[in-house]
């Protein structure tokens, strides 16, 4: 574990954050008092819908942070790509909390301390003349981070793995749908501050490919610890789950009864940050549940600095072995051209040619009385891209008829999407599930629009205004900037 958490954390050149922590440690009442309402709006309501049986009904009693303060450290600021300013740091939390949660039909149990460990990236933008000379913060961890539950209560050992292991998968994923990379939670300083000129698009897209493993055989068959339990009768069913930050999960086929499986299979992932990891988890395929082989780690930015290719050590249970794993990467850069998206070069299962990022901004003049509207916006791209925005709902200093929505979708583009007659992009509004208008927007009027970037107040019928952007990007092989790697001993 301390292997992936340097992984996830180390970052060189960094400076002290001691002033950060100093004003942390004096908002901590705050902080704990805000991030505990958080915690029980957002968390809770997600238990009903992600926790099987019993655990469904499982909610918070009780709240508490504890006294403890998080950590900032190993900061480092640049210059980001829309003239703001980037902030990478280390978070590191261990806590003595004080959390009580309750279900139906299992025994009451807490929380009495969390830690949680990773790398936060904060983007500063747009920069203003106009106090407070920021429009807005945008917060992200760029990978997972990792996170550790410490329970108490009634309920036995066996049935306090199925907890942490359930609850931990429920939490981290609800921060990582929010808050690690490209997701990123928008906080505005400005209210005027243009949506459009906030979001920062990804940088490329890294062509992973998974070549072969090998050596864990031989390290079972030499150690007490067996690796898997079924070794003694068959080789393994091997197969490869391959994650780059917090980007969607792929899987190789599965190669059976083979201590070295030779896979050479390849899949596309989009980068938002070259300190992104690339985790490479062999597993063994079985009916009663797949057994884990070893983890791999590296990083975006060791590999292609490497050459694009690396031999990775396979880590079972936090130790070291033999096994091996073999990767092989190429750094593609997005560029302004729609020519791109058809080359022969991208075709292939789990290959890309390209990206369109739709950006949703507002909508305008909505009719309806404000105490009943529910307006959100859904992006179509033919008949499986589809994707909606929050549901808004009037509020105190909400304008309801006018609503900000300031999310960003990605569509990912293949070469048989854009064919000789690619589908249309559709904007629907709609009011709670009904839709109240829609437009579509030609493929060609995108590639054809300057910079391939078509941005503007799009009606939507009735008066009923959406400004969105629609943006296309092809891609191109790239380099990746010379930055020098992490000093480990640092």
């Amino acid at each position: 574990m301390s292997g992936i958490v340097e992984k996830l954390t180390a970052e060189g050149s960094g400076e002290s954050a001691e002033f950060l922590n100093d004003i942390v440690k004096e908002l901590w009442p705050n902080i704990n008092a805000a991030g505990s309402k958080m915690v029980k709006e957002i968390v809770e309501p997600m238990f009903k819908t992600m926790l099987p049986g019993p655990l469904a009904t499982l909610h918070f009693t009780k709240i508490d942070l504890g006294p403890v303060p998080l950590r900032l450290s190993n900061a480092k600021t640049t210059k980001s790509e829309l003239d703001g300013i980037k902030l990478d740091l280390n978070v590191d939390w261990v806590g003595k909390a004080d959390i009580e949660l309750d279900a139906d039909m299992i025994p009451a149990l807490g929380v009495e301390s969390v830690q949680l460990h990773g790398r936060l990236s904060i983007l500063l933008c747009p920069l203003t003349n106009v106090i407070p000379l920021i429009g807005a913060a945008q917060i992200s961890f760029i990978n997972p981070p990792v996170l550790k539950l410490d329970f108490t209560g009634a309920a036995n050992v066996a049935d306090f793995s199925v907890i942490d292991d359930t609850v931990r998968k429920v939490i981290l994923g609800i921060i990582n749908s929010m808050f690690t990379l490209p997701n990123r939670f928008l906080l505005k300083l400005d209210a005027n501050a243009d949506y459009f000129k906030t979001y920062h698009y990804p940088l490329g897209m890294v062509r992973v490919t998974v070549e072969k493993a090998w050596g864990f055989g031989e390290e079972a068959k030499s150690s007490t610890r067996k690796l898997f339990n079924k070794l003694t009768r068959a080789a393994p069913d091997c197969y490869a789950k391959v994650d780059v930050g917090g980007e969607e999960s792929w899987k190789t086929t599965t190669k059976n009864n083979t201590n070295r499986p030779t896979w050479n299979e390849t899949h596309d992932f989009v980068v938002s940050d070259f300190d992104q990891c690339i985790k490479v988890d062999v597993e063994d395929e079985d009916v009663n549940g797949d057994d884990e082989v070893g983890l791999a780690v590296t990083t975006v930015r060791e590999i292609l600095v490497a050459g694009g290719s690396q031999e990775l050590p396979l880590v079972h249970k936090g130790e070291e072995t033999e096994g091996r794993v073999s990767i092989s990467c190429q750094f593609f850069k997005y560029v302004a051209d729609a020519g791109s998206l058809t080359a022969s070069d991208h075709k292939g299962d789990g290959r890309l040619s390209g990206i369109a990022t739709i950006l949703v901004a507002s909508a305008f003049d909505i009719k309806g009385q404000r105490e009943d509207l529910k307006p959100s916006v859904v992006v179509t791209w033919g008949k499986t891209q589809r994707f909606q925005t929050a549901i808004k709902t009037d509020a105190p200093g909400t304008d309801i008829s006018n609503p900000a929505f300031d999310q960003a979708f990605r569509l990912p583009i293949t070469t048989d999407l854009v064919g000789s007659s690619p589908d249309k992009f559709r904007i629907a509004l709609l009011d709670g599930e009904k839709e109240i208008g829609g437009v579509d927007i030609p493929f060609a009027s995108v590639a054809d629009a300057p910079d391939k970037i078509l941005q503007q107040k799009f009606d939507v019928g009735n008066g009923t205004t959406v400004r969105a952007s629609i943006c296309l990007r092809g891609i191109v092989p790239g380099e990746m900037p010379q930055v020098a790697l992490p000093d480990r001993r640092k």
